[in-house]
């Protein structure tokens, strides 16, 4: 009897691997498992097995029929999956290819390149500072001590007493010169960071710091490459002036407008009806600042400049609201 069950196992097993479509399978179903099928009919033959072995012939005849069933419904399974796919239509080869859209560069990061390759052909070089920075270099190594009126400029975000998110790259500033001895030309682009936020601020902005340490440095040196930026980056025939002004960490300060890009200097909301905006701060380095990084203010002398991105961007692309750089819309973003 166990050599009719392994030989009708096998059969079976043949049998089902030969079936391709549901008819076929209906077949082998009617023939092995069906109420008159080969495999009931083995079990029916039971009465006539010597008592003392139909125990271990009805398990091992149920086994059969267990694992015939299973792959049964296997096959079953994979036929009914076969003929679903095969009624899919398939790619109409036809049809036009679809054009993959390619990205570009955020307006913001555009701007930033151009600003560092103005400055990189005028022989400054690049450096990059920490986000988060210390109290010491933020304010104090740029001539602005505890209490002093001219933290009252910045709204910061600490972290504790003496660590703070960046209101300025400026820290670079005194960084660099801790660590090199003139002559220095370096920019310090980067994140810095404000309690602000309104269609011209945002908590989170970028700047350019700049400055320039060597002997003999003067104020026309300040104005000559400032002039040469202004006007690579909004055009040779733009209005432009210097406007004395304060910062603690430059003797004399000045800040740097250009002619209303809105209006032509005719005055409008943008350039609150002056006919000029401001673009950036600049000055010559404070000999405080130098003493306390270890030069000599009477040997070395240097200038120092600040420029927001977003409001240079703003002024060359026409865009009267911050925000947009930082909405992710679309329709806004793929002008550029």
């Amino acid at each position: 009897m166990e050599q009719e069950l392994d030989k009708l196992r096998s059969e079976a097993t043949g049998a089902l691997a030969d079936v391709t479509d549901s008819q076929q399978l209906e077949a082998f179903r009617i023939k092995y498992l069906g109420r008159n099928g080969l495999v009931s009919g083995l079990m029916r033959r039971i009465g006539a097995i010597d008592p003392a072995d139909r125990p271990r012939f009805g398990m091992l005849a149920n086994a059969l029929k267990n694992e015939m069933e299973e792959r049964f419904l296997a096959r079953q399974q994979s036929i009914a999956q076969t003929a679903v796919a095969a009624a899919q239509p398939g790619p109409d080869v036809s049809l036009p290819g679809r054009r993959t859209v390619g990205g570009t560069l955020h307006p913001i990061t555009r701007v930033m390149e151009e600003i560092c390759s103005i400055f990189a052909s005028m022989g400054f070089s690049i450096a990059e500072g920490p986000d988060i920075e210390l109290d010491h270099y933020n304010f104090a190594a740029l001539n602005i001590p505890e209490h002093h009126p001219a933290r009252d400029m910045h709204d910061t975000f600490y972290i504790d007493d003496a660590v703070l998110l960046r209101t300025h790259t400026s820290p670079m500033q005194a960084r660099i010169m801790e660590s090199r001895q003139p002559p220095l030309r370096v920019i310090a682009p980067g994140k810095v960071y404000r309690c602000d936020s309104d269609i011209t601020h945002t908590p989170m902005f970028h700047q350019v710091e700049g400055f320039l340490v060597d002997t003999k440095v003067s104020f026309a040196d300040l104005k000559g490459v400032l002039t040469v930026f202004t006007r690579q980056v909004f055009g040779q025939d733009l209005p432009l002036r210097f406007r004395p002004s304060f910062f603690p960490f430059t003797e004399p300060s000045a800040e740097v407008d250009i002619a209303c890009v809105m209006c032509g200097g005719s005055g409008c909301r943008v350039c609150k009806r002056t006919g000029w905006l401001e673009i950036l701060g600049s000055g010559m380095i404070d000999p405080e600042v130098f003493k306390m990084v270890g030069y000599d203010p009477e040997r070395y002398s240097g200038f120092a400049f600040g420029l927001g991105v977003e409001r240079v961007a703003m002024l060359k692309y026409g865009i009267d609201d911050i925000r947009l750089f930082y909405e992710n819309d679309l329709r806004f973003l793929s002008q550029f």
